[in-house]
């Protein structure tokens, strides 16, 4: 073999091998927790919003791995950045990732819930985070996603109908902010409330 073909091969290796590695940023702590964005898929995700402002959301492959694995594959093509919470209802959710203002779309998933025959243990209670669906198809999430904001019967009543998937683990006080906006009369916040991006983070404190 020829000196300049090694080269080429010897190039091809360390390039196909470097796309591999696992890139990580400085430590950051918010709350009680330190952690560090990673360009590899993890179970926790960072919503980093204007301000500087931040949501950390633990997700849960066990109790609904579909609805997951498509979360993780949106978050991975940067599909949320420059989404903002549409809705906002006060003592019940907040819900945001619409894309279709910014030309994106994203398709629909199997609703991991009971009343779709899937058992789903996780309850809607405060901090959990659930897909938001349409009222005629029991199948057709995408990617709007809420957060729910308090423990009551309307919250309860999600139980069973709606496919919960991960929990707010720091940035509740942050939750509650966007809960306390002005909102106009079909529940849209007056002023937007953007998300800058979603990175995947591994926790390490």
């Amino acid at each position: 073999m020829k000196k300049w073909q090694i080269l080429v091969v010897l190039f091809g290796f360390f390039f196909i091998t470097g796309c591999g590695k696992e890139v990580l940023s400085e430590e950051k702590t918010y709350e009680n927790i330190t952690y560090q964005e990673t360009n590899k898929k993890t179970n926790n995700v960072v919503m980093n919003l204007e301000n500087e402002k931040k949501i950390i959301i633990e997700l849960y492959p066990n109790v609904a791995p579909i609805t997951v694995e498509n979360f993780q594959k949106l978050v991975e093509s940067d599909f949320y950045n420059d989404t903002i919470f549409h809705r906002v209802v006060r003592d019940f959710v907040i819900q945001a990732g619409d894309g279709t203002s910014l030309g994106r779309s994203a398709s629909t998933i199997k609703g991991e819930f009971q009343e779709n025959g899937i058992e789903n243990t996780l309850k809607h209670e405060r901090g959990v985070v659930s897909m938001a669906r349409n009222s005629i198809s029991m199948d057709s999430a995408s990617s709007q996603f809420f957060i729910v904001l308090k423990n009551n019967q309307n919250t309860a009543n999600l139980d069973g109908s709606y496919a919960a998937f991960g929990r707010v683990i720091a940035g509740m006080d942050v939750v509650d902010e966007i809960a306390s906006v002005v909102t106009n009369n079909s529940d849209k916040p007056i002023k937007d409330i953007k998300i800058l991006s979603m990175e995947f983070i591994k926790v390490v404190g």
